[in-house]
């Protein structure tokens, strides 16, 4: 069935039906007005899934595709335009222009932390590239899988968009097969398997993976701000966010008063009860439940800690310098749970993050410009905030992804179209003069060919 339905795509990808402006733009107006539509079953998925809030899920999910979705449809014909660049004088005379192409068909895996979102922004911007897109949604949101298989179903032919839902093994059929790109959204794990495969038909890809994403706090910052935009990004979705903070690192003579300020913003979010909030997620699952309930075992929690398996709630939870041998320090923790540890000096704050591959994203809190500076210039890491956590990730003129064990390449905005077509070089030479220096017999042009080069 699998091989079936790929051979259609490339079938009807060589129709070149695909690659028309016109066409993309008219199949990417009904996806959106099938979004439109469905938007509250879509909410409703994800409430059923892991008892997401509707806010969240409208600035996180709904909102954010819709977004990307209008900013797609308005640039796409300046995105796809061919791009003069000045030609080089060895080829004088030219006119040297970029040209976009679809790589053709794409086979999208998304995640469960954001099944919607994380599924649908990379098949927006394949399908504006002119690509033919099988996605395969996570089986670990099962509500959500089942909306969104409804929504392309109601949109696309399968012969330009098709959802195989299904478990890993599924994956790793889908994987099996040669594909002109990948786009994979999950764990480091997962995604060298996905790279392995991808390799053996020399298949280009983008991964987007994660990592331990360190916030470093100074003694200069406003301690009260950085709680409360901490605690936000940290519990948003409770915590399963791949661009989370993993860990505070804070300057020893302000983490009791910043321990204080968490704990006032997380009552002031989800109440003194949060398991009563309509603003708390839930885990995804109970083998995800038990991996963090483990990492909570023998450490000194300063808030929070409370435990519900049966409804999968894990309460949002401080903890006080854990060893850096520790489970919850080893991996990241991808839920709500927020170790702080402190420093004295910058040789403390390496010590830690040089422990650990480079993260998705660092952030830095300080009101001195020369230390967030060399925060962000001397640790290598996929992007991130001074003064403020996660939001980078909402800027579509931004690229987001990450880098070495974090991920390689990046979408967003043009970055999304960008990822999904392949840049080819065209020059186009002018016959009314031919510059005889290229050509042999080469004596007696060695100077003038490096003196063409230095002006190249």
């Amino acid at each position: 069935m699998i091989s079936k339905l790929i051979a259609n795509q490339k079938a009807f990808f060589l129709t070149g039906e695909t690659k028309s402006l016109s066409f993309r733009k008219k199949i990417l107006l009904r996806l959106k007005s099938e979004l439109i539509k469905n938007e509250q079953a879509i909410i409703d998925a994800l409430y059923a899934d892991f008892k997401k809030p509707v806010f969240e899920s409208i600035l996180s999910e709904t909102g954010l595709v819709l977004s990307e979705l209008d900013l797609t449809l308005k640039k796409l014909n300046t995105w796809a335009k061919p791009k003069r660049v000045f030609p080089s004088l060895l080829n004088f005379p030219s006119t040297d222009k970029i040209y976009y192409e679809p790589y053709g068909t794409v086979l999208v895996i998304a995640p469960w932390n954001y099944p919607f979102q994380l599924s649908l922004l990379p098949v927006i911007g394949a399908i504006a590239a002119g690509n033919t897109v099988v996605l395969k949604p996570s089986e670990l949101t099962p509500h959500t899988s089942g909306i969104v298989e409804k929504i392309i179903k109601e949109v696309f032919e399968e012969s330009i968009v098709a959802v195989v839902n299904g478990d890993a093994k599924v994956a790793q059929e889908l994987l099996h097969n040669k594909w002109d790109y990948i786009f994979f959204t999950g764990s480091v794990n997962v995604g060298k398997i996905v790279a392995k495969a991808a390799a053996e038909h020399l298949t280009p890809t983008t991964l987007e993976l994660g990592g331990k994403n360190p916030c470093i706090i100074d003694e200069t910052a406003n301690i009260k701000l950085a709680a409360k935009r901490i605690s936000w990004g940290k519990f948003i979705n409770a915590g399963q966010t791949c661009i989370a903070s993993d860990y505070i690192i804070i300057h020893h003579s302000v983490k009791q008063q910043f321990i204080e300020a968490l704990r006032q913003e997380i009552e002031a979010s989800y109440s003194s009860n949060p398991k009563a909030s309509n603003d708390f997620a839930r885990i995804i699952n109970s083998r995800n439940f038990s991996r963090l309930a483990n990492m909570l075992k023998n450490e000194t929690i300063l808030m929070g800690g409370d435990l519900d398996e049966e409804t999968l709630y894990i309460s949002p939870t401080v903890i006080d310098e854990p060893s850096l041998e520790s489970e919850v320090m080893k991996d990241e923790i991808f839920g709500p749970i927020l170790p702080v540890l402190s420093y004295s000096n910058e040789d403390d704050i390496s010590q830690i993050i040089s422990r650990y591959n480079k993260p998705l994203s660092l952030y830095v809190f300080s009101n001195k410009q020369k230390f967030s500076k060399k925060m962000i210039s001397t640790y290598s890491f996929g992007g991130g905030a001074i003064n403020d956590t996660v939001i980078h990730f909402a800027n579509p003129k931004l690229p987001f992804g990450g880098v070495g064990s974090s991920g390689t390449g990046a979408y967003h905005g043009k970055h999304t179209f960008y990822t999904f077509s392949h840049q080819k070089a065209i020059v186009k030479k002018g016959n009314w003069l031919d510059v005889p220096i290229r050509y042999a017999p080469y004596k007696g042009k060695t100077k003038l060919i490096k003196l063409f080069l230095k002006y190249f």
